[in-house]
């Protein structure tokens, strides 16, 4: 028996319709069940052919179960390694590689010094930093969020350098992005699931959290493929099985707003009953085929074509 397993936190529609969902299919020799753990020691499987992942961001500990787990034959959905090492400034700087549009993006130094770190931690920075030219690069109107995370947590809006001033006061020792705003005639958020499996969904990220997918753009079919592409590609580099890709047209240019989210939101009372219908299929799917496909004790993960032509010494060009 090879058994799925979800591992998940407070959120509860979407792991409990997809470990239904599986199991509804009766595949024989499939199992999908909420991943339990009673100890955790070096070298042993988890008992898993497959996890999804839905929480370890938030929690270290199954952050580096998940490693073990992958170390021993698993198949983590999301890659571990790459989701320990990814940041969303990384991912900017690599689609300015690949072709894909992004907005102007900084990274800035904390606004407060890490702990145990003094002054001369620092001797490397300028400062003060050329802000000047930072806010000649980036403009204004901008935003600032932080480089890794999400869930729309620190995020402002700043309309002039003194409003840019005062709230990196208060970013104390977050390191942040400030990023050109891209005034869009269009935004789309998309699944993209397996490297293969894509849903556009109309999104208005002005929109109060509750109320973002209810949006009416109405792509068309060459937007439609013109999106599919992007995701794919991006999803490809970075080695993403399960993400969401946001996407602003901008005097008709897609550009890739937010891209690094490997436990993307699938709550159905956000995403609504269609496309949390498209993302529980495709996960049940996708886990099953990857399942299937699962050799035992060998490395079942997915890598992005940034790893492994870095690893080959390839030109990403």
């Amino acid at each position: 028996m090879k058994k799925i397993g979800i591992l998940h936190g407070k959120e509860r529609s979407f792991p409990e319709a997809f470990v239904n969902r599986v199991n509804s299919k009766n595949v024989e020799g499939i199992l999908a069940e909420p991943v339990k753990i009673d100890k955790a020691l070096q070298g042993q499987p988890s008992g898993y052919a497959l996890i999804i992942d839905r929480i370890s961001q938030d929690v270290p500990f199954y952050r580096t179960w998940l490693k073990n787990a992958a170390l021993t034959g698993t198949a983590v959905v999301n890659n571990p390694f790459w989701w320990s090492a990814d940041d969303k400034y990384f991912n900017n700087c690599l689609m300015t590689k690949i072709g894909v549009h992004v907005p102007q993006t900084a990274i800035l130094p904390s606004n407060a010094m890490p702990d145990d770190t003094s002054g001369d931690s620092f001797s490397n920075l300028a400062y003060p930093l050329d802000w000047d030219g930072i806010f000649a690069k980036i403009g204004f109107p901008a935003y600032m969020k932080p480089f890794a995370g999400g869930g729309w947590k620190n995020v402002y809006r700043l309309n002039n350098k003194e409003e840019f001033y005062e709230k990196h006061n208060e970013t104390g020792q977050l390191v942040m992005l400030l990023q050109e705003e891209i005034v869009f005639e269009e935004y789309y958020r998309c699944y993209g699931i397996g490297g293969k499996y894509v849903r556009i969904m109309s999104y208005e990220p002005r929109n109060p959290h509750h109320l973002r997918y209810q949006a009416d753009f109405a792509p068309s079919a060459e937007k439609i493929q013109q999106m599919t592409d992007i995701v794919l590609k991006i999803n490809d580099y970075l080695g993403y099985d399960f993400n969401t890709v946001e996407l602003a047209y901008r005097n008709g240019v897609p550009y890739a707003i937010d891209f690094c989210n490997p436990a993307p939101d699938a709550d159905i009372n956000s995403v609504g009953q269609e496309n949390f219908d498209w993302v529980v299929e495709t996960a049940a799917n996708f886990a099953i085929e990857r399942t299937l496909a699962n050799q035992e004790g060998m490395d079942n993960l997915t890598w992005g074509k940034y790893v492994k032509q870095s690893a080959n010494k390839q030109s990403l060009i």
